[in-house]
């Protein structure tokens, strides 16, 4: 199983992050999933979530509103979602899923956390080998991983790709 990032998704998911830094973020993941691939065109945060520094959840009352909407995309569904993870204090914010991540995944979905950090030093854009993308922007440094439930207890990290040289 693979991932391919849009430039609008990838641009979406750092604003997503950067906005309420501090805090974690949350929304959906909108595209479409293939029989090897998931292709992420959208990332639509949730603006109503409750965040923490520690933690965001989803007030089921907004999520009910946009699902009407979103059942009328013809081309694009909700393929999984994204949350990020903040550094707090000296702790850096790492993109690897706590047990509660884990005990809300679904199978067939994907899901993106995404680490943001303070800035210590600019580096570019890049895939890594761990199947992640990682660099810096303004103040911050972010690494994003994506993670699928192949079966009922196989979280598998999936390899994400970004088509286009990301630059600042």
């Amino acid at each position: 199983m693979r991932v391919y990032l849009s430039e609008n998704a990838f641009i979406d998911l750092l604003l997503s992050s950067a906005e309420v830094y501090k805090k974690e973020c949350l929304g959906f993941l909108l595209g479409y999933k293939l029989k090897d691939r998931f292709v992420i065109e959208h990332a639509y945060s949730l603006q109503t979530a409750d965040r923490k520094p520690k933690g965001v959840m989803s007030l089921d009352r907004s999520h009910k509103q946009i699902l009407p909407i979103l059942e009328k995309l013809e081309r694009l569904q909700i393929v999984g979602d994204f949350h990020s993870h903040t550094q707090f204090g000296p702790q850096k914010g790492l993109p690897r899923p706590s047990q509660e991540d884990i005990d809300g995944m679904s199978p067939d979905h994907v899901y993106f956390i995404i680490a943001i950090n303070n800035n210590r030093k600019t580096m570019t854009w890049s895939e890594n080998r761990d199947g992640t993308v990682s660099g810096t922007v303004g103040n911050f440094f972010f690494k994003i991983a994506a993670y699928y439930l192949a079966g009922p207890s196989s979280l598998r990290k999936v390899k994400i790709h970004c088509p286009f040289p990301p630059s600042f």
